[in-house]
């Protein structure tokens, strides 16, 4: 071997070395970004669990409030019948009455009238 091909060797692998510490750096920057993406999709992630956390206690809190009226409306529902059924006997009463008195009334009137 001689002192060119040394020269040139050594020159071959400095080069070589220069090439794997870039690659080394770009491999350290591309982790340091991937630490700092993986940060910040994890923090997102939290604030997520912790917006579905409360959106979870809401729905709880609104369940129960529906529990709470749930009663309260079957009862009004079951008055709001007895309200109906209430006003159609008040109408069939009042239909019999108007049956009555259109019937019968000339001939009441008159029965009165002579006593």
């Amino acid at each position: 071997m001689s002192a060119t091909d040394d020269g040139t060797m050594q020159r071959e692998i400095g080069m070589l070395t220069a090439k794997v510490d870039m690659i080394l750096e770009t491999m350290r920057r591309s982790e340091e970004k991937s630490d700092v993406s993986r940060a910040s999709m994890h923090r997102r992630l939290d604030d997520q669990a912790d917006r579905m956390g409360k959106v979870e206690s809401a729905v709880n809190d609104v369940q129960d409030d529906v529990k709470d009226m749930k009663p309260v409306v079957e009862e009004i529902q079951m008055w709001r019948q007895r309200g109906i059924g209430a006003l159609a006997i008040v109408g069939i009463g009042a239909s019999a009455l108007t049956f009555i008195v259109t019937k019968f009334g000339a001939a009441l009137m008159a029965w009165i009238g002579t006593r």
